[in-house]
Protein backbone atom coordinates (compact mmCIF):
# COMPACT_ATOMS: atom_id res chain seq x y z
CA UNK A 1 0.00 0.00 0.00
CA UNK A 2 1.31 3.75 -0.89
CA UNK A 3 2.28 6.08 1.89
CA UNK A 4 0.36 8.99 1.79
CA UNK A 5 2.44 12.02 1.97
CA UNK A 6 1.04 15.55 2.08
CA UNK A 7 3.78 18.56 1.17
CA UNK A 8 3.08 22.01 2.94
CA UNK A 9 5.51 25.11 1.86
CA UNK A 10 4.56 28.39 0.88
CA UNK A 11 7.27 27.78 -1.74
CA UNK A 12 4.98 25.92 -4.94
CA UNK A 13 8.99 25.55 -6.09
CA UNK A 14 9.77 23.70 -3.24
CA UNK A 15 7.15 21.27 -2.93
CA UNK A 16 7.39 20.72 -6.03
CA UNK A 17 11.34 19.62 -5.65
CA UNK A 18 9.82 17.89 -2.94
CA UNK A 19 7.63 15.85 -4.65
CA UNK A 20 9.96 15.02 -7.21
CA UNK A 21 12.42 13.41 -4.66
CA UNK A 22 9.60 11.65 -2.42
CA UNK A 23 7.34 10.61 -4.81
CA UNK A 24 8.84 7.47 -5.98
CA UNK A 25 8.87 3.73 -4.61
CA UNK A 26 5.89 3.66 -1.95
CA UNK A 27 4.69 7.04 -2.21
CA UNK A 28 1.89 9.37 -3.04
CA UNK A 29 0.97 12.93 -2.82
CA UNK A 30 -2.11 13.17 -0.24
CA UNK A 31 -2.51 16.79 -0.96
CA UNK A 32 -0.44 20.55 -0.93
CA UNK A 33 -1.12 23.27 1.09
CA UNK A 34 0.99 26.61 1.07
CA UNK A 35 0.43 27.98 4.83
CA UNK A 36 -0.40 26.06 8.14
CA UNK A 37 -3.52 27.17 8.22
CA UNK A 38 -4.26 25.24 4.76
CA UNK A 39 -2.25 22.45 6.11
CA UNK A 40 -4.44 21.85 9.31
CA UNK A 41 -7.99 21.93 6.79
CA UNK A 42 -5.87 19.58 4.48
CA UNK A 43 -4.95 17.14 6.91
CA UNK A 44 -8.46 16.44 8.25
CA UNK A 45 -9.51 15.56 4.85
CA UNK A 46 -6.71 13.50 3.60
CA UNK A 47 -5.38 12.22 6.74
CA UNK A 48 -2.42 11.65 5.14
CA UNK A 49 0.38 8.92 6.62
CA UNK A 50 3.30 12.05 6.37
CA UNK A 51 3.51 15.54 6.86
CA UNK A 52 6.79 17.67 5.35
CA UNK A 53 6.18 20.98 6.54
CA UNK A 54 7.78 24.25 6.28
CA UNK A 55 8.04 26.91 9.06
CA UNK A 56 7.85 30.38 8.12
CA UNK A 57 4.98 30.75 6.23
CA UNK A 58 2.33 33.12 5.90
CA UNK A 59 -1.17 33.32 7.87
CA UNK A 60 0.63 30.34 10.23
CA UNK A 61 3.87 29.13 10.41
CA UNK A 62 4.92 25.12 10.39
CA UNK A 63 4.94 25.05 14.44
CA UNK A 64 1.46 26.23 15.17
CA UNK A 65 0.50 24.03 12.16
CA UNK A 66 2.38 21.11 14.03
CA UNK A 67 0.49 21.87 17.52
CA UNK A 68 -2.63 22.62 16.16
CA UNK A 69 -2.50 18.50 13.78
CA UNK A 70 -0.84 16.89 16.68
CA UNK A 71 -3.66 17.78 19.15
CA UNK A 72 -5.97 16.60 16.06
CA UNK A 73 -3.79 13.62 15.61
CA UNK A 74 -1.36 12.47 18.64
CA UNK A 75 0.17 10.15 16.20
CA UNK A 76 0.61 12.11 13.37
CA UNK A 77 3.91 11.93 11.79
CA UNK A 78 5.45 15.54 10.84
CA UNK A 79 8.61 16.06 9.25
CA UNK A 80 9.70 19.43 9.55
CA UNK A 81 11.62 21.31 6.40
CA UNK A 82 12.98 24.81 7.18
CA UNK A 83 15.72 27.18 5.76
CA UNK A 84 15.77 28.26 9.24
CA UNK A 85 18.43 26.18 10.82
CA UNK A 86 18.62 27.74 14.25
CA UNK A 87 19.03 25.34 17.06
CA UNK A 88 16.17 26.97 18.86
CA UNK A 89 13.72 26.49 15.42
CA UNK A 90 14.74 22.78 15.78
CA UNK A 91 13.99 22.50 19.71
CA UNK A 92 10.80 24.48 18.67
CA UNK A 93 9.82 21.92 16.37
CA UNK A 94 10.57 18.82 18.30
CA UNK A 95 8.65 19.91 21.25
CA UNK A 96 5.59 21.01 19.34
CA UNK A 97 5.69 17.50 18.03
CA UNK A 98 7.59 17.27 14.77
CA UNK A 99 9.37 13.80 14.21
CA UNK A 100 12.37 14.51 12.44
CA UNK A 101 14.18 18.17 10.96
CA UNK A 102 15.42 18.61 7.23
CA UNK A 103 17.74 21.78 6.31
CA UNK A 104 17.43 23.33 3.51
CA UNK A 105 19.39 22.91 1.07
CA UNK A 106 19.38 19.34 1.39
CA UNK A 107 20.25 16.27 -0.95
CA UNK A 108 17.57 13.50 -1.54
CA UNK A 109 19.52 10.49 0.49
CA UNK A 110 18.41 13.20 3.52
CA UNK A 111 14.56 13.22 2.60
CA UNK A 112 14.81 9.35 2.66
CA UNK A 113 16.70 9.06 5.80
CA UNK A 114 13.83 11.10 7.17
CA UNK A 115 10.84 9.58 5.89
CA UNK A 116 12.07 5.40 6.64
CA UNK A 117 12.84 6.88 10.17
CA UNK A 118 9.37 8.57 10.59
CA UNK A 119 7.92 5.63 9.01
CA UNK A 120 9.63 3.17 11.34
CA UNK A 121 7.74 4.89 14.05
Amino acid sequence: MAIKVMFVDDSSFMRTILKGIILRDSFELAGEAANGKEAIELYQKVQPDIVTMDIIMPEMNGIDAVKQIRAMDPNAKIIMVSAMGQQGMVIDAIQAGARDFIIKPFQPPRIHEALRRVIGN
